[in-house]
């Protein structure tokens, strides 16, 4: 599943391919992935479950001996989730729900899935 070669783009797209398969497991309708606004601003997966769209932040990370992915979300990097958010909805306006939620996955000693719902 890893090895330690992988660069950080490829780490990013290996948790985000889990964090997907997780929340389909869990009920979620993945609807798109790595919408770009601008620069800063992308959603890593937009996903649906019933009556709400869930915009979800990936955070990944080989070992947590740097810190846990979690800790990762700074208010800056909530701002442009939030930013971005807004941006497909004004592009897809829907009478449905939202949220953000942030999945953050740890790949050693085990895998490890969080996943903070409507942060």
């Amino acid at each position: 599943m890893w090895d330690k070669t992988v660069n950080k783009r490829e780490l990013g797209n290996l948790g985000e391919e889990i964090a997907c398969k997780y929340l389909m497991k869990n009920g979620y309708e993945i609807i798109a992935r790595n919408v770009h606004y601008s620069r800063f601003c992308e959603l890593d997966i937009i996903a649906k479950q019933k009556n709400t769209l869930v915009f979800v932040e990936v955070k990944t990370r080989k070992t947590d001996a740097f810190g846990l992915p979690l800790e990762a979300i700074t208010k800056s990097k909530y701002e442009n989730i939030k930013k971005g958010m807004f941006n497909y909805l004004l592009q897809y306006p829907n009478k449905c729900d939202y949220r953000i939620d942030v999945v953050g996955i740890t790949l050693k000693p085990e895998l490890k899935i969080e996943h903070l719902q409507g942060i």
